[in-house]
C-alpha cells in the first residue's frame, strides 16, 4: 500500500486511469526482485520498480517534498542494476513529455527513441 500512496502522491506523470495499474501488479513487483524503496523516519518516500522479464523500468517516483535530493538517481541505478543482474542489456522507459521526469532521465543520459502510447520512450545501454 506504500508504494501506491507515493505513486498517487505525484503530481506530474499523474495516470489518466488509475484502474491500469492494479493491486496485482505492485504485488507482482515486490514478490519479484525488481522492487528498491526509499524510506525516510520509518516511510515510504520512493521506489523504483523494473520487469526482469522486459527490460522495462515499471516505476520510478518520488513523494512530493523529497525530490531533488539524489533520491530518484539512486532508485533508477538500482534499478537497472536489476535489471542488468537479470541478463537484461538494454532497459526502456516511457514518460510524460515536457516533465520533470522527461529532463531527468535526459539528464542521466537515457536516449529518446520514440513514443509509446502517446509517452515518450527512453532507452539505456546497461
Amino acid at each position: 500500500m506504500a508504494l501506491k500512496v507515493v505513486r498517487s502522491s505525484v503530481v506530474e506523470n499523474v495516470l489518466a486511469d488509475p484502474s491500469k495499474v492494479t493491486d496485482h501488479d505492485y504485488e507482482w513487483y515486490v514478490r519479484n526482485p525488481g522492487v528498491a524503496i526509499w524510506e525516510e523516519n520509518g516511510d515510504v518516500v520512493g521506489f523504483s520498480a523494473a520487469d526482469p522479464r522486459n527490460g522495462n523500468i515499471w516505476a520510478l517516483f518520488i513523494a512530493p517534498g523529497f525530490e531533488g535530493k539524489g533520491i530518484g538517481s539512486i532508485l533508477l541505478a538500482e534499478a537497472c542494476a536489476r535489471l542488468k543482474s537479470a541478463g537484461i542489456e538494454r532497459a526502456w522507459l516511457t514518460t510524460d513529455p515536457n516533465t520533470r521526469a522527461e529532463r531527468f532521465y535526459r539528464a542521466a543520459g537515457w536516449e529518446h527513441v520514440g513514443e509509446k502510447e502517446n509517452e515518450l520512450l527512453f532507452e539505456r545501454s546497461l
